[in-house]
């Protein structure tokens, strides 16, 4: 295949609101020693991409400055010392950035084989979502099956992976969101319950069921304390994003007396090795579910690549259930 020296992309002209966010023409990148390219089919838009437009969310040395962290497509090159993947083979990727744009580079190792019986746009909203998920809520929380698992926000792109992985591994999901439409959406993926937080005080509900063992927060600021006093003693509250604040006063007495964890993490930031242990991890224990069609991604709405601020205008207005794609080359 003879690869265009310039392509399309949708690039960051200034930091401020949706409406920054440009289509242009940029130089088609070369993978490097153990990295791949892909000609991108679709890409999911998620909220990092909306903090690195307001620049919040630098992107780590070395990636590129376009937004974008996840895509599916075809590997159209190899670089040095990729054996796992061959040009032609149809993948979904995390990537460090830059997939708003027909064509993309990422390590080899964090793609991940498109699932059987899945489209391409479908598979171009698993990466972020999955890793993120899997990563906090299993690996960093410890979810169990039996146990009670609360996580915010159930209609996002984190919240209908985390209700439906949650409930595929045997936990009682319990989720806040803020409509009834909402809820209803989530109780049909297999939450127990799902609280309207504008009519209901999700602690009270989560000490009347047994308090949490598990809480995936995205919201902090005054959730901070509501969550610790929503956990179930030896609970674990899993942070992985503030929308609320960054900052928020804590009463350490109820972490040390009833022996809570506060544990988060942010995926961009961590190294290639730890990507793909993650990576490694979902396609031994959630790639069969998502085959066999026990799991799969919610989807909201798609925009063509060059209307990206119209898909981050409607991500901002909460509007959205599930996923919101970019169509690239699909």
């Amino acid at each position: 295949m003879t690869l265009p020296k310039q392509s399309r992309v949708v690039k960051i002209a200034q930091h401020g609101g949706p409406e920054v966010l440009t289509p242009d023409m940029a130089d088609t990148p070369t993978p490097a020693h153990g990295e791949v390219l892909i000609k991108v089919a679709y890409a999911g838009v998620n909220r990092p991409d909306a903090l690195q437009r307001a620049g919040l969310y630098n992107p780590p040395a070395g990636a590129s400055p376009l937004p974008g962290l996840e895509c599916a497509g075809e590997v159209v090159a190899l670089g040095a010392g990729v054996t796992d993947w061959a040009v032609g083979d149809q993948v979904c990727a995390l990537l460090p950035g830059g997939g708003y744009a027909e064509y993309v580079v990422t390590p080899a190792a964090h793609c991940l084989p498109v699932p059987d019986n899945m489209t391409l746009k479908q598979a171009g909203c698993l990466p972020e979502t999955f890793f993120t998920v899997w990563s906090n809520v299993f690996q960093r929380g410890g979810l169990q099956a039996g146990e009670r698992f609360l996580v915010h926000g159930g209609s996002s792109g984190i919240g209908t992976t985390a209700i439906q992985l949650a409930k595929a591994f045997g936990a009682r999901v319990f989720t806040t969101a803020g409509s009834d439409d909402k809820c209803a959406a989530c109780v049909a993926l297999g939450a127990e319950q799902a609280i309207n937080y504008r009519d209901s005080d999700f602690v009270e509900v989560m000490r009347a069921a047994g308090g949490a063992d598990v809480i995936l927060d995205m919201v902090g600021g005054s959730y901070m304390q509501r969550n610790l006093k929503a956990l179930a003693d030896d609970g674990r509250l899993v942070q992985i994003a503030f929308l609320q604040g960054m900052k928020a006063e804590l009463n350490m007495v109820q972490l040390m007396t009833r022996r809570l964890t506060m544990t988060g993490s942010t995926l961009r930031p961590q190294s290639d090795l730890a990507k793909a242990r993650i990576a490694a991890d979902l396609r031994e224990k959630v790639w069969p579910l998502l085959a066999a069609g026990k799991v799969a991604p919610v989807m909201d709405q798609e925009f063509a690549l060059d209307d990206a601020a119209a898909a981050h205008a409607r991500m901002e207005s909460s509007a959205h259930i599930g996923k919101i794609v970019l169509r690239v080359g699909g």
